[in-house]
């Protein structure tokens, strides 16, 4: 067939900063699905629009674009209203884990479709498939099924599920093209939309070891993407919120489970479980459902049932036990004092380096590899206590691990600055 543009006339359009017409950014979504737009050349147009940015028109005619490049999942055969959450993601964020079977044990059906990890922030899928037997990759039918018979399901999307993203997305993670708000906003919402959620609530995280570091570019991309959604006709709202420090005390695939197991046994560390109950309820309130209490179902086993339940129905055994790394190392503190600070950018840099997250495309993970966290932010530290164990398979990494959180504390006696935990609301 012949053509309707040439990929080589858009990079220039968008070099040179000008606005993409509809027809020319359904063409290059649909022609790079196809293959006839090279990687090297969306790679090109990529960096243009990481540099030269979008206006609301074509940041909402690039995600469509993105939506029509394949299917539309619907959930009208399910006896109760859908709703999602999404976060952009974060060091140590397990929250997905608890709360798809929390809000499930709340009368709420949760299709969470998730990724693998992007850089130095870890994926649900990656955590996942830390437990023996479970599966990522699931048709519509059977994810239909587990949703009737759970009311949560957490999985890869599909082949048919916006196609384009999945190749923008790899494409992006090995191009430094990751951070760009039309990018990061059409992608997430895509995927969103095209999943066939009735209602979806935005965990955009801003602080130190967050992708938009910066609070008010944080704001920016949680405002987009909300009329992203509005726009398509999902209930949407965003919560803003901290990842300063990482979350909870632990940064990798395994050791996460391990955590969120706690958290849905009615324990786990306080910024987790506070944060697991307030997206719980945002949810619940975006579909009109007020009946049981988040915080009551995880003390009660409620929402451990579910988990139970959704592991074992995608192949998983919830009583395996969980894969420990072979190695590791414990880094001490050099002083005594108030712990004023802890940079989680360094902290999911190590995790990543010990072999919890990939450099490169189709790059495999170690399931125990990551960082575990033994004092956060306004503790009290003696010299020679412990402040981090590093895990991993394959000691070698340990020095790169080491190098990178060199200097990732700051221990003192001062008042002790942080970020609210929720930063903003945007509905």
């Amino acid at each position: 067939m012949t053509e309707q543009f040439a990929a080589v006339e858009i990079i220039a359009a968008k070099r040179d900063k000008h606005e993409l017409s509809d027809p020319q950014i359904d063409w290059v979504i649909s022609a790079y699905t196809r293959g006839v737009v090279a990687d090297e050349q969306m790679s090109a147009l990529l960096m243009a629009i990481l540099l030269n940015g979008m206006n609301s028109r074509e940041i909402s005619r690039w995600t469509n674009a993105m939506i029509n490049s394949g299917e539309r999942m619907n959930w009208s055969k399910l006896d109760r209203p859908t709703v999602d959450k999404h976060s952009t993601g974060g060091v140590g964020d397990k929250i997905t884990l608890p709360l798809a079977p929390l809000v499930a044990a709340c009368g709420a059906a949760v299709p969470q479709l998730s990724g693998r990890g992007l850089g130095h922030t870890g994926g649900t899928l990656d955590k996942l498939e830390s437990i023996p037997g479970w599966r990522a990759s699931l048709s519509n039918e059977e994810m239909l099924n587990v949703l009737q018979e759970c009311a949560a399901v957490i999985c890869a999307a599909g082949a048919g599920l916006a196609p384009a993203d999945k190749k923008l997305y790899a494409l992006r993670d090995v191009t430094g093209t990751v951070e760009a708000i039309p990018l990061i906003a059409s992608s997430i919402m895509s995927k969103k939309i095209a999943e066939g959620t009735s209602a979806l609530v935005l965990d955009v995280k801003t602080g130190g070891g967050a992708f938009m570091s910066d609070p008010l570019q944080a704001r920016k991309l949680a405002q987009t993407m909300v009329e992203l959604g509005k726009d398509a006709g999902v209930k949407t709202l965003a919560l803003v919120t901290a990842m300063d420090i990482p979350l909870g005390l632990t940064a990798g695939n395994a050791l996460e489970v391990r955590e969120s197991l706690e958290v849905l046994s009615g324990g786990g560390p306080a910024d987790v479980v506070e944060l697991t109950v307030i997206f719980a309820r945002e949810m619940l309130e975006l579909v009109g459902i007020n009946g049981k209490d988040p915080a009551k179902a995880l003390k009660d086993g409620s929402a451990m049932d579910v988990w139970r339940k959704m592991i074992k129905a995608q192949g998983g055994n919830p009583d395996a036990p969980l894969p420990v790394a072979k190695e590791n190392l414990t880094i001490s503190a050099e002083f005594s004092g108030t712990l004023l600070s802890m940079d989680a950018m360094s902290v999911g840099v190590a995790a990543w380096r010990l072999g919890a997250g990939r450099s490169h495309q189709g790059e495999s993970v170690q399931a125990g590899a990551g960082v575990e966290i033994h004092k956060k932010p306004g503790e009290k530290v003696v010299a020679g206590e412990a402040l981090y164990t590093l895990h991993t398979d394959t000691p070698e990494r340990f020095a790169r691990a080491q190098e990178v959180l060199e200097g990732s504390v700051v221990i003192g006696s001062a008042d002790v600055k942080r970020l609210p935990l929720i930063v903003e609301r945007i509905s």
